[in-house]
């Protein structure tokens, strides 16, 4: 360096410098085969003096070489300036000596600025101090920004030996790499350097080793580790690209679509702060306007530019894009909670159609807290929809979405019927449905429609829908007699259990017609079961039980229900008759005391009453005389006896 660096000036082994006050010197020697006549006020100062840095110093936004020869080049490095020499530099730095340097404006050597430089100024502080053959320290924090600025400034080694380009790389290749925690360090440090990094196989690289060490059975990366999913907190640290990088070279390597999906869902809890959040809907803020407004929210940031921000949106459509094909990969609950916040960050429709159709494959091992999707406008961030279709507390139309499909991928696997998974998506849509049906905002029509969205056959029995039909009318009290006949035409009077007969038969809310419906079908069950009763008496039930099968066990509840309604009702027409009778004994005894006071005041006021009381008196004692007389014979004759 400190030849190149003199040979530059003079091209001589030696420098003249003024220094006053000293007298005129000549020196004629042939051995220096230097044929020149030094200025008289000049001092000869080694090569190897001028090359060396004595320390560095900063002022405010500045740095400033220490040295005994002065600074002649000034770099500008994002808002930091570098007051340097010139040909530290160039030795090193194919870039800097391919340049041609402007003079400065206030004459002081030349000025440059480096736009772009890979790890700011920073970075270009250390490449200074390795120019200058000071200690240079490299680690995994600061390895990724050096590798990239070397190659920005072409540090080669055709310039020289060992230059900075050589040695980066060799300790990204036989340290970073080796090592579990340095790899991480340096991806987590490559994604400011983009694309330098990206160019220079950094990335890729790192990425291929952390999936090699993370698909290993015994891992010892640094250090011992035991247990799947070990390395799933390091990665939720790195940044989407990265990660997406990692879950690609996992998947290459063969490992578990289960494995991978439990990895992203972790990553998705760490990066997606809104995702653990449960929207509760109606149930926790009651109907008033206010908290309409606050539960539509509830998803937003006070900030509007958090709630779309495009990071969000992009960790969405990355994850989504990666998702195990494999339907059991991950559970529907996380995929629900995917959805909804791809929904509030507003992603693409194609992506929310892939996530409904995802969620539709697994529906029937959803519950109807999941499905409560908030409905989130975008198109107005601080306000309520004026009009009542928008003002809904839930995105019915999502669910409906999900159904279609769930009853689309049911018909495709039509070889292999699944009676059970549509009787639980039915039980699940009926508790959804009363769920919602305390929304005094939904309408009729899209109630209606999510109602017959399966196929009758899919309910076995119908009194999930009926509790959801009587929660709607109860929160819509100022329905008409023809939306309420148009209501409950959707539900099957004959799939009804004998409770909720009973409560239908006594629901005021129910139109007439309904009732009537609900009485008749319950009167041909209890007709049917017992004709089948008495075919097991006669043992003709062959062909019954050849074709009832399937509802063999309906039929037994429901004679035993009969049974118990018999006996319930046999008791209270006895009630009744002995009320009855009560009733005309004390309306007949009530009568003839009336009458006989009424007879007896007559007979008392007559004349022949008082002359019948005094003969009655004068034969009163004779009589009493003669009884007595005819008691006492008779015990004599008794104790004779």
């Amino acid at each position: 360096m400190s030849t190149l660096y003199i040979q530059e000036i003079s091209m001589s082994k030696t420098l003249s410098l003024p220094l006053p006050g000293i007298g005129q010197q000549s020196s004629g020697s042939d051995s220096d085969g230097i044929d020149q006549v030094l200025d008289p006020q000049s001092i000869i100062v080694p090569p190897k003096v001028m090359a060396i840095a004595e320390s560095f110093e900063k002022k405010e936004q500045a740095w400033f070489v220490t040295s005994q020869i002065p600074t002649d080049l000034s770099i500008q490095v994002q808002d930091v300036t570098f007051t340097v020499h010139k040909y530290p530099l160039v030795s090193k730095c194919g870039y800097i000596g391919r340049l041609e340097l402007q003079p400065s404006i206030s004459n002081f050597g030349y000025e440059l600025k480096l736009e772009n430089f890979p790890g700011g100024s920073e970075t270009f502080e250390i490449i200074l101090k390795f120019c200058y053959d000071l200690p240079l320290d490299l680690n995994p924090h600061n390895i990724a920004a050096l590798r990239c600025a070397s190659e920005f400034l072409e540090m080669s080694e055709e310039l020289e030996d060992g230059n900075l380009i050589s040695k980066t790389e060799a300790f990204l290749t036989f340290v970073v790499l080796s090592s579990w925690k340095d790899t991480i360090a340096v991806l987590r440090s490559c994604e400011v350097l983009s694309p330098w990094a990206e160019n220079l196989q950094i990335v890729r690289r790192c990425c291929d080793s952390i999936a090699w060490k993370a698909s290993r059975d015994n891992s010892t990366a640094g250090h011992i580790v035991n247990g799947e999913g070990w390395w799933f907190d390091d990665v939720a640290t790195l940044c989407i690209d990265h990660f997406v990088r990692i879950i690609t070279a996992l998947r290459a390597k063969g490992m578990k679509q289960e494995t991978i999906g439990k990895c992203i869902m972790n990553y998705a809890a760490s990066q997606l702060p809104g995702m653990d959040e449960e929207f509760e809907g109606l149930r926790g803020y009651g109907y008033g306007k206010n908290e309409l407004q606050f539960s539509i929210l509830r998803g937003r940031k006070e900030d509007d530019a958090v709630g779309l921000s495009k990071e969000q949106k992009s960790i969405i459509e990355s994850l989504v894009s990666i998702l195990p094909p494999q339907p059991e990969a991950v559970p529907c609950k996380f995929l629900l909670k995917l959805l909804k916040m791809a929904i509030i960050y507003s992603a693409s429709q194609a992506l929310i159609s892939e996530l409904e159709k995802r969620v539709g494959v697994l529906l029937e091992n959803a519950n109807a807290d999941d499905l409560l999707i908030p409905n989130y406008k975008k198109e107005d961030p601080g306000k309520i929809m004026k009009s009542a279709e928008q003002q809904t507390m839930h995105n019915t139309d999502v669910v409906q979405r999900i159904v279609e499909y769930f009853l689309m991928h049911e018909q495709e696997q039509q070889q292999l019927p699944s009676v059970h998974g549509k009787s639980n998506v039915s039980k699940l849509l009926d508790s959804y449905l009363a769920e919602i049906a305390r929304d005094p905002n939904l309408s009729i029509t899209k109630f209606q429609v999510l109602a017959e969205a399966l196929p009758e056959n899919a309910r076995t029995c119908d009194d999930g829908l009926y509790r959801a039909i009587d929660t709607y009318l109860k929160s819509h009290p100022s329905l008409s007699e023809h939306d309420r006949k148009r209501l409950c035409k959707i539900m099957n009077s004959g799939k009804l259990s004998l409770d909720a007969c009973m409560h239908a038969a006594q629901n005021d809310r129910l139109p007439l017609r309904t009732v009537i419906q609900v009485l008749f079908s319950e009167q041909v069950k209890m007709r049917a079961a017992m004709q089948g009763k008495e075919r097991a008496a006669n043992g003709n039930n062959s062909e019954q039980e050849a074709g009832q099968t399937s509802t063999g066990t309906e039929i037994i509840s429901l004679k035993e229900e009969l049974e118990n309604v018999k006996m319930q009702m046999a008791d209270l027409q006895k009630d009744y008759l002995e009320l009855q009778q009560e009733c005309e004994k004390l309306n007949s005894k009530q009568r003839n005391i009336t009458a006989w006071n009424f007879s007896w005041k007559k007979i008392r006021k007559s004349s022949l009453f008082h002359r019948k009381v005094e003969s009655d008196e004068n034969g009163e004692g004779q009589h009493r005389a003669n009884s007595s007389t005819n008691r006492i014979n008779q015990r004599r004759r008794q104790s004779i006896t």
